[in-house]
């Protein structure tokens, strides 16, 4: 089963969003500490309720996009930060949607796809990426024992996937995770060698 739009709208229309730890992922913030261009121009696809766009707008990055296929998530971003730029806020299907960016955040999109879907997404992340652009975020390192979403995966699964299309910098277990995920994610950073 691959979801699609409306699979997802039911899913927050009925708060069956157990991925959403209601606040942005500490893994991903730490990284985001050590970011000293501010004009970076960041995509957080499949972005949710976006709390790590919330995250860098208030640390001073304004070149920010999130993308999700459902209107209703963007609009209730819009409501909680009504000074993030309107035009920034894109209602897409990802593997549709051009354009380039210096740095990808990787936050539960992933594990949101079907498996057969992977390669699609490393090659779509690949297209959006500015050359030496970076995709960067967390990844569960543990299969599910329901049908996803989420889908699981390990860590020799992904650089597998993810070394043909990129240089992987950083792939190893977080340190700084959410408790319920603790031993269960992988940090990474993987860059775009074209």
């Amino acid at each position: 089963m691959i979801p699609n739009k409306e699979y997802w709208k039911y899913r927050y229309q009925n708060r069956q969003t157990g991925w959403d730890i209601g606040f942005a992922s500490p893994p991903i913030t730490n990284y985001f500490d050590q970011l000293k261009d501010r004009d970076l121009k960041i995509l957080i696809p499949g972005c949710g309720n976006a709390y790590e766009a919330e995250y860098l707008f208030n640390q001073g990055f304004k070149n920010i996009y999130i993308l999700d296929l459902v209107e209703d998530v963007l609009q209730s971003f819009k409501r909680r930060l009504p000074e993030f730029p309107s035009e920034k806020l894109i209602c897409a299907d990802f593997f549709k949607y051009k354009g380039t960016f210096d740095l990808i955040i990787e936050q539960t999109f992933f594990c949101a796809l079907s498996p057969e879907q992977r390669r699609d997404y490393t090659n779509k992340i690949s297209n959006l990426l500015s050359p030496k652009g970076k995709l960067v975020g967390v990844l569960f390192n543990k299969y599910f024992e329901h049908k996803g979403p989420p889908f699981g995966g390990d860590k020799k699964e992904y650089e597998l996937l993810f070394s043909e299309s990129f240089t992987i910098k950083t792939l190893e277990n977080c340190y700084n995770s959410i408790e319920p995920r603790m031993g269960n994610e992988l940090f990474f950073i993987f860059e775009n060698p074209l």
